[in-house]
């Protein structure tokens, strides 16, 4: 197999080199065999070069001469020529071939077993050591794609600006209380959307993955975690974007604890989206249909929220889609933030009539209206009398299953389900030769 100019790595794989020069070979043997080939040539290979490309450099040098490269092959000729004592003498030992291998990187100790024989270890570096490369590689990439990062902080940026200047300083009605409820649903399944631009890194480099893992250059557990390092202190800078553009611009209260539980959230569901499309990027084979079916599981996830239907409205045959829904919890968890409150009222005395045909006739005969249900009811109900609390809200929404604490837990949860998924599926799917 011709190869041009090979790496360190490249050359850690071949059993044997031939190396050519106008259709002269001039080396032929091992990769282990060039430092002595060339250390009896005179021109030894220092101990940081890479020997290929110490190599390729000398024949490069003797090409420029007039002879070009002949006395190198006329050497080589005589290297595997010589008497048996003399060939013995450059092969190496054991030892020696260990020493080379591990300053190679190629092997980083010798194991030895029970019965006393001496084996090579599946990985040739700490698992530590394999984290930290692939860390730094996977951040260089995430360099090079500023645009990737970019086009999701301006999404986000652009959905919050809308979304801060339709919702914007929502008043205490029960108007503002269904306005609050689409605001959260939308807020929320915008971060899972945003999360899918992230799908093409994985299938874009998948080729590299299991040319490299093929032969246990990593281990998968490492390059779960290098690619979750590297791409979630990013998911920081886009949930502060969000939730500083819409929070006060909304009017959502509570005050600084409620704005620090709304940052949690936003982290928190953009931590589980981007799970959710790192486990799918190593499903699907291609970008499009990993496309499609996120948009797809995004809207069953929306529709079961409880959102559009309350949780005790939903049919018992969905109600497992709807506690697998990644909106439900986020979503869930700011509706109680805002409503948790119940001393805060939503509705008094003729407010409680907005959103109703009653809503739409005049304050006299809302008051005759409100006075007929004060004597039905045996109470006083004045115009200044709340009839909807926040903890009303919170039953009508049927959200009291879990605590907003639990909510949020449930969702980071999510998080690292996926990215354990997204490992189990590089673990089954991977194709070592070095087992």
């Amino acid at each position: 197999m011709p190869i041009h100019q090979p790496g360190a790595r490249i050359l850690g794989i071949l059993g044997r080199l031939l190396l050519l020069s106008s259709g002269r070979a001039v080396y032929a043997g091992t990769p282990a065999g060039l430092k002595p080939f060339f250390s009896e040539l005179g021109t030894p290979i220092p101990d940081n070069e890479n020997p290929a490309e110490f190599a390729l450099d000398t024949i490069r040098d003797l090409e420029r001469q007039p002879d070009g490269a002949a006395k190198l092959a006329d050497f080589n000729a005589r290297w595997h020529g010589d008497t048996i004592g003399k060939v013995s003498s450059t092969v190496m030992s054991l030892e020696l071939a260990v020493a080379e291998s591990v300053s190679r990187g190629k092997l980083s100790r010798l194991i030895e077993s029970t019965t006393g024989t001496v084996g090579m270890p599946t990985y040739a570096n700490p698992l530590a050591l394999e984290v930290w490369v692939l860390s730094k590689r996977s951040f260089i990439n995430f360099r090079r794609m500023p645009e990737l990062f970019a086009l999701r902080l301006g999404t986000l940026m652009v959905t919050g600006l809308v979304l801060a200047t339709i919702f914007f300083r929502l008043d205490d009605t029960p108007r503002g209380v269904k306005e609050r409820l689409g605001f959260f649903a939308m807020g929320m399944t915008t971060m899972f959307y945003v999360s899918a631009g992230t799908l093409p890194v994985f299938i874009q480099e998948r080729h590299v993955y299991l040319r490299e893992t093929e032969h246990n250059a990593y281990r998968r557990i490492s390059y779960v975690l290098a690619s979750s390092a590297v791409f979630s202190p990013p998911l920081v800078i886009l949930c502060l974007a969000f939730a500083v553009i819409t929070f006060f611009a909304v009017g959502l209260a509570g005050g600084g604890a409620s704005f620090g539980f709304f940052v949690l959230t936003v982290l928190a569901s953009l931590w589980a989206g981007s799970g959710f499309v790192t486990f799918l990027s190593a499903v699907v084979p291609h970008v499009m249909l990993g496309y499609t079916v996120v948009v797809a599981v995004l809207a069953y996830f929306l529709l079961l929220s409880g959102f559009f239907i309350t949780r005790d409205r939903i049919p018992g045959y969905w109600m497992w889609l709807h506690y697998m829904s990644l909106v439900k919890y986020p979503y869930q968890a700011l509706v109680q933030n805002e409503f948790g409150d119940a001393s805060r009222c939503f509705a008094r005395g003729i407010q409680v009539f907005d959103g109703t045909p009653v809503g739409g006739m005049s304050e006299a005969v809302k008051m005759k209206v409100l006075g007929a249900i004060s004597a039905a009811l045996g109470t006083n109900v004045t115009a200044s009398t709340c009839l909807l609390t926040g903890a009303d809200v919170l039953k009508q929404q049927a959200v009291t299953d879990l605590g907003k604490w639990s909510c949020l837990l449930v969702t980071a949860a999510f998080g690292f389900f996926f990215r354990a998924l997204f490992y189990v599926v590089l673990l089954v799917g991977g194709k070592n030769k070095r087992r």
